[in-house]
């Protein structure tokens, strides 16, 4: 867009470009979104640079405060194990039983894997930071493994029972289609690894 201009010395919380727009068509409003991975502040045109600059830290700030509310804290692999533990009571009846849960760095193109023989689960460390109802739901995804090995009717039929599971999928969704990665499989598609 040819009326973004960068904003010099100012990044995003997650160390993105600050983009700022200015509008002949605003008056008082601020504004502040996320797109293709910047952070665009719209303000009115008649604003000075002085004015400016302080819009566009006020609006980095509130942007900031907003996502560390709905953020979840990094665990640790020991309270990892604990929360799959706390939902396989919940959705599984207790039926799913790791025997470890941990954080994997290596996983750069899938959000978990398990391996049933075994009953390990590992979560990629990219989920750390994202709200607590996505990690929850990759974490059971991975928990209904260990009990059915496809992604078939009586495995969605286990996964539904968390609430949050396709709101978690639309999240996921957007945030591979963000970083350019390949789309999760439907639930009827064959696999070809363990995800």
């Amino acid at each position: 867009m040819p009326d973004l201009h960068p904003h010099p010395g100012v990044t995003g919380p997650r160390g993105e470009r600050v983009l700022v727009r200015r509008s002949a068509r605003r008056r008082r409003s601020v504004s502040i979104t996320r797109r293709e991975g910047d952070l665009v502040v719209a303000i009115p045109a008649s604003m000075s640079r002085c004015e400016e600059a302080q819009w566009v830290r006020r609006m980095i700030d509130q942007l900031s405060r907003k996502e560390e509310r709905t953020i979840a804290p990094r665990r640790s692999d020991e309270q990892l194990a604990a929360r799959a533990v706390e939902l396989s009571e919940l959705y599984l009846d207790s039926r799913a039983r790791p025997t470890s849960v941990q954080w994997s760095t290596r996983q750069q193109r899938r959000w978990g894997s398990c391996t049933p023989t075994e009953g390990s689960i590992r979560l990629s460390s990219r989920l750390q930071g994202m709200p607590s109802w996505v990690v929850d739901s990759v974490l059971v995804h991975e928990l209904v493994h260990l009990l059915v090995p496809g992604h078939g009717p009586e495995f969605q039929a286990l996964m539904d029972r968390y609430p949050q599971a396709q709101r978690a999928r639309g999240f996921l969704e957007g945030v591979a289609w963000e970083q350019d990665l390949p789309a999760p499989r439907e639930p009827d598609e064959p696999r070809e690894a363990r995800d």
